[in-house]
C-alpha cells in the first residue's frame, strides 16, 4: 500500500472505525513512523501534533485500539483504520470523540448469523442442530419455518411480547437456514424490501 505522507507535510489523517459496530470513534494523524509502529505492534499509534512525538493510544489509560486493518483512500493521503477498541476512545471518557455511544445496530447481527449458518452449510459439523436441518432436507426446513411462524402468530394473539420475540427469533433463524439451502441470504430479503419501498414499485 502506497501512502503519500509528503502531500500534507509528513502526516496523513487516520479515521478510526470500530470493526464490529462500524461507528467512527476518532480522528488522529500518522506519520510514516507511527504507521509502521501500528503495523508492528498491532496497537494504533499516532503522531501527536501538540507534543511532537509518537503516542500509542492507551499507553497511559489502557484504552488501546487493537488493529484489525488499515486501508488507504483513492488519493493515498487518508487512512481508514479499523480497530477493536478497549474502553472509550476519547480522552474525555466517552466512547467516541463526538460523545456518542459506540453501540452496534442489532440488525447487523443478522449478517453475522447468516455468515455463521453459511459456514455450517459448508462444513456440516457433526452434532450441530443447523447441520441436522440441512441433512433433513428442504421439506423439513420449510416445515420448520411454518411451525415457528404459527407459534409466533399464537403468541401475538394470545401470548406475551416476550414469548412473541422468542418465537419470532426461532422463525427468523429457520428462515435463514432455508434461504441458505437455496443459495440465498437474508440480505436478499432486505434488498427486495428496499426495492418495494420505492414509491414507483408495483406488485408483480
Amino acid at each position: 500500500m502506497e501512502i503519500d505522507f509528503e502531500k500534507q507535510g509528513g502526516l496523513v489523517p487516520a479515521i478510526i472505525q470500530d470493526s464490529i459496530t462500524n461507528n467512527v470513534l476518532m480522528l488522529g494523524y500518522m506519520n510514516q513512523e507511527a504507521y509502521e509502529q501500528t503495523i508492528k505492534t498491532g496497537k494504533v499509534t499516532f503522531w501527536s501534533r501538540s507534543r511532537q512525538c509518537l503516542w500509542t493510544k492507551g499507553e497511559t489509560s489502557g484504552n488501546f485500539l487493537n488493529l484489525v486493518s488499515i486501508k488507504s483512500d483513492c488519493d493515498n493521503d487518508t487512512l481508514l483504520v479499523r480497530v477493536n477498541p478497549v474502553g472509550p476512545a476519547c480522552h474525555l471518557g466517552t466512547d467516541t470523540c463526538w460523545g456518542e455511544k459506540n453501540e452496534a445496530n442489532p440488525l447487523l447481527f443478522l449478517t453475522v448469523l447468516q455468515d455463521f449458518i453459511n459456514k455450517r452449510h459448508e462444513e456440516m459439523p457433526e452434532g450441530s442442530y443447523t447441520t441436522s436441518l440441512f441433512k433433513d432436507g428442504l421439506n423439513r426446513m420449510a416445515q420448520k419455518v411454518g411451525e415457528e411462524a404459527l407459534e409466533a402468530v399464537i403468541e401475538a394473539t394470545n401470548g406475551t411480547n416476550e414469548r412473541l420475540i422468542y418465537e419470532a427469533s426461532d422463525m427468523f433463524y429457520h428462515l435463514i437456514v432455508l434461504l441458505t439451502s437455496k443459495g440465498l441470504r437474508i440480505e436478499n430479503i432486505a434488498q427486495e424490501l428496499q426495492v418495494r419501498h420505492d414509491p414507483n414499485w408495483h406488485k408483480h
